[in-house]
């Protein structure tokens, strides 16, 4: 499987680049016109990505991530006692960041162990959710979408499900 994964790259490009050639098409040109494309899209999400880093930063030295998930905790401490705070921070970290949900994840995975409830939750909340706020204003200003309608509340529906699907098959393996 390693083997048939190590040459998928280098498959793929030959394919393309053979197709072009087929049918005789300007391949670096269409290589450069596309790498510029491109880059234009990420000197238009950059000043979204400072945003949401700092925001991000903000909220945890603050002490206001740690503040909401108190009281998230609070709430689900009336259905159950055996729910890690740190899978809160993740979970709230994660609608807004990858990067930063890693980083508490490498943190739960020392502290709890990655075959642990906690460490199998975290992995299975991070594989079946998405950063929600930083998807959202990537894509709707790439594309200049100014009515996003439900889109807020289907995604965070879609979270929160998959949040809940997690923490139940982690209960259960």
């Amino acid at each position: 499987m390693t083997q048939i994964s190590n040459m998928l790259i280098p498959a793929l490009i030959f394919y393309i680049v053979a197709m072009g050639l087929s049918q005789k098409k300007d391949i670096y040109a269409s290589f450069t016109k596309g790498a510029a494309q491109g880059m234009k899209t990420v000197a238009g999400i950059v000043p979204t990505l400072i945003g949401l880093m700092i925001s991000v930063g903000v909220l945890r030295a603050s002490g206001f991530l740690d503040f909401a998930c108190g009281i998230i905790g609070r709430f689900l401490g009336m259905f159950t006692d055996s729910f890690p705070n740190e899978l809160i921070s993740l979970f709230v970290v994660k609608l807004f960041s990858a990067s930063a949900a890693t980083g508490l994840a490498l943190d739960i995975f020392k502290e709890y162990g990655t075959d642990s409830f906690a460490g199998l939750a975290t992995s299975l909340a991070l594989a079946s959710t998405e950063t929600v706020f930083y998807t959202m204003s990537v894509y709707f200003m790439t594309a200049k979408v100014t009515r996003t309608r439900w889109t807020l509340a289907g995604a965070m529906l879609s979270t929160i499900s998959g949040i809940i699907a997690s923490v139940v098959l982690a209960g259960i393996l």
